[in-house]
């Protein structure tokens, strides 16, 4: 099971790693305690959306970028979306045991649940056409 938190800590890492930067200056630039950072980082801590646009601007790194590369890193190698749901969890609900029994694993998974805007895969809005922000 992958956390959203996980794969996030995990690239922002990356990207501070690729850059030659430690924590302390990561975080001094970004206005954050360097534990604070550190536990981002390692997935334990959810970094709320200012935080990680904080972080991201020390990076030198587009929030927007940054949710896609998560995005791609929550995907298996089939392109399917990891579960976010511990198995045992899901095993036991009818959807699972129907889709079990209709041989349904072969089917592409479901929409990811963070979607970026531009990255929508339904046709863009016609001009005048009201657009839904609603999932």
């Amino acid at each position: 099971m992958t956390l959203l938190r996980t794969q996030l800590g995990t690239t922002l890492r990356g990207h501070r790693l690729r850059q030659r930067r430690t924590l302390r200056d990561v975080s001094g630039a970004a206005r954050v305690s360097l534990g604070y950072l550190s536990e981002v980082e390692r997935g334990q801590k959810e970094a709320s959306s200012e935080l990680l646009a904080s972080i991201c601007d020390a990076l030198d790194l587009e929030l927007a970028d940054l949710l896609a590369e998560v995005s791609v890193g929550l995907r298996d190698g089939n392109g399917r979306v990891r579960s976010l749901v511990p198995a045992a969890d899901v095993a036991d609900t009818p959807a699972a045991a129907e889709a079990a029994a209709s041989g349904a694993d072969d089917q592409p998974a479901a929409e990811p649940a963070l979607a970026l805007v531009g990255a929508s895969t339904r046709p863009p809005a016609r001009p005048g056409e009201a657009v839904s922000l609603a999932a």
